[in-house]
């Protein structure tokens, strides 16, 4: 696979452009000596077209240059077009012989200069603006200019070298080279996230009546080695059924199933599709056994008999219960449950000669709540088991050696598989991946567990408090408001009095300054009944409006303002 067929220079994408801003255009100017032609941007309307030369330049024009590295998209609204290019990027390895760039910088040009705004038009602009300024602070958008990097190894075998040179965006990307004795090894970690129910942690649960999953994330770990390519695809994704868990200020809402009766349709959906696109299907459910996670175990537990089968099998784990905190190396009992099904399904390998001499015929499919934490440790285990074996099948490994025998290597696929953890959880969650020191040291250190509360706690903030105006970037970047976002809209406003002026802040600033007050008034109190009563009265106002807030916590939250769940 190694000897990928390039595609022909005139279909190449240009690597360099320089962009020229005039007052009425943008134009875009190959500087990578592959073409003549300039693509021209009109900043009113954003319609383009292909020009041969720049526009004339004289004393009164000085157009602004600044090179780019690509065009992401076009965001179309009814309010204007936006453009959204790379402004910068690093290489961060290759994949089957070449180059993948991770983005580093991003700038959204506005083409909707004609159109004319009223003041609640630009207070919408405004929002707009603000949506994707959040959407342009987005990590972990990782591409190629010249192999495709959404599709599997075993998929682009399948399809031929029309389909190797189609370069396209992936969300996760990190490798590692090492050496396994006297032999070079390298180990390429993707991750693949779907976007039909893209968002985040809290936004974004469970699957949607068509059976899209949310967090559904696809990792491809691919081993190159003596001329060998394998590739081992495995999954995680949220319980595939109606449920959600919205936010309401306490640190773990409650879990809702919505319209229990659909679970097993659509759950259907789901695997259907999977088996479709991997054949056979062992879905590892990591939940708890009792409490609100129990519930949802029951639920999907439930909804799956009907399509168990020797292709579809369900497996139950309770992670929390048999690994705790700290004996992670409890999941052996895990591995022991579904090993035969793991040799059976096997992996994608590909000799020197470019045959194809194995073949993946099935994945597993992990879930715990947030297909973070707990789904990243029992991941790695499974694509530590897999690469021991593809490594003892071509030689680099004896038949009973393993990797925790070569410590450095060791030590290097703890690193990448820790990092494709932090890279997945800080899109959905956030923060890192909790837990990461044991896949990072193989151990639970104190450190680890501090860094874990550090992270519990910025989850629990940004969920809260910032995570409805991010999910907002995400559906705008996805392309859900095209026909719905309009300059003619009015200003999203919400409904009420009270949800109109509701924030954390302001409840923050009430509290705190209830408090203040009950303190200096406890400080004269011994001088003073009057300042007793004063001090009874303030603390009385504190719990009261702790208490309000409380019973309020959803309107106290920032949720999205133009999602409409389909639930």
């Amino acid at each position: 696979m190694d000897g990928t067929n390039d595609a022909s220079t005139s279909s190449k994408l240009h690597t360099r452009l320089r962009l020229w801003e005039f007052p009425d255009r943008y134009i875009f100017e190959p500087i990578d000596g592959l073409a003549d032609l300039y693509l021209s941007v009109n900043r009113a309307s954003g319609t383009m077209n292909l020009v041969e030369e720049l526009p004339s330049r004289g004393s009164s024009t000085n157009p602004k240059v600044q090179t780019v590295y690509g065009v992401i998209g076009v965001l179309k609204l009814a309010a204007g077009s936006y453009f959204l290019v790379i402004t910068d990027r690093d290489c961060v390895g290759s994949y089957l012989g070449h180059a993948v760039f991770k983005v580093t910088g991003l700038r959204i040009l506005q083409c909707n200069n004609a159109l004319s705004t009223s003041a609640e038009q630009k207070k919408m602009e405004a929002q707009f603006s603000q949506l994707l300024d959040a959407a342009e602070k987005t990590i972990g958008l990782y591409f190629s200019y010249d192999v495709n990097l959404t599709l599997t190894a075993q998929r682009l075998y399948d399809l031929g070298d029309e389909f190797k040179s189609l370069p396209l965006w992936r969300q996760g990307f990190q490798n590692i080279h090492a050496e396994v004795g006297s032999e070079k090894v390298n180990v390429t970690l993707i991750a693949r996230r779907c976007t039909r129910r893209i968002g985040t942690r809290m936004w974004r649960r469970g699957a949607d009546p068509e059976g899209y999953a949310a967090n559904f994330v696809e990792s491809e770990q691919i081993m190159q080695s003596k001329g060998f390519t394998a590739s081992y695809v495995q999954v995680r994704g949220s319980m595939p059924f109606l449920w959600e868990q919205i936010v309401d200020l306490t640190y773990k809402p409650r879990f809702d199933i919505v319209r229990q009766e659909e679970a097993p349709h659509i759950l259907e959906r789901h695997f259907h599709d999977l088996q479709k696109k991997y054949g056979a299907v062992l879905a590892v459910d990591l939940v708890n056994t009792g409490g609100g996670e129990g519930r949802l175990r029951e639920r999907y537990a439930k909804s799956i008999e009907p399509i168990l089968s020797e292709d579809v099998r369900y497996v139950h784990f309770d992670f929390h219960r048999i690994c705790g905190h700290v004996h992670f190396e409890r999941l052996s009992q895990l591995y022991e449950q579904i090993k035969d099904y793991l040799k059976k399904h096997r992996y994608l390998l590909i000799n020197d000669k470019g045959e194809k001499i194995e073949e993946q015929t099935g994945t597993v499919r992990t879930n715990c709540i947030d297909c973070l934490d707990r789904t990243n440790v029992t991941q790695s285990m499974i694509g530590r088991k897999i690469l021991e074996s593809q490594l003892q099948r071509i030689g680099v490994l004896g038949a009973n050696d393993t990797i925790s025998n070569h410590p450095a290597f060791d030590a290097n696929y703890k690193i990448l598989w820790a990092n494709h953890g932090d890279a997945i959880s800080i899109q959905y969650s956030g923060t890192p991946a909790l837990k990461g020191d044991f896949v990072r040291y193989g151990k639970r250190t104190t450190q680890g567990i501090l860094n874990d509360l550090r992270n519990a706690l910025g989850r629990y903030y940004l969920n809260n408090f910032v995570d409805g105006t991010k999910q907002d970037a995400m559906d705008l970047l996805q392309g859900h408001y095209m026909t719905s976002v309009s300059r003619d809209m009015a200003v999203p406003s919400k409904a009420g009095l009270l949800e109109s002026y509701a924030s954390f802040r302001l409840a923050f600033a009430l509290v705190l300054g209830a408090v203040m007050f009950m303190v200096m008034s406890l400080r004269q109190a011994r001088n003073d009944s009057r300042h007793l009563l004063l001090s009874l009265l303030w603390a009385g106002l504190c719990i009261g409006i702790t208490y309000f807030v409380r019973a309020n916590g959803r309107t106290f939250t920032n949720r999205p303002r133009f999602f409409q769940s389909r639930h």
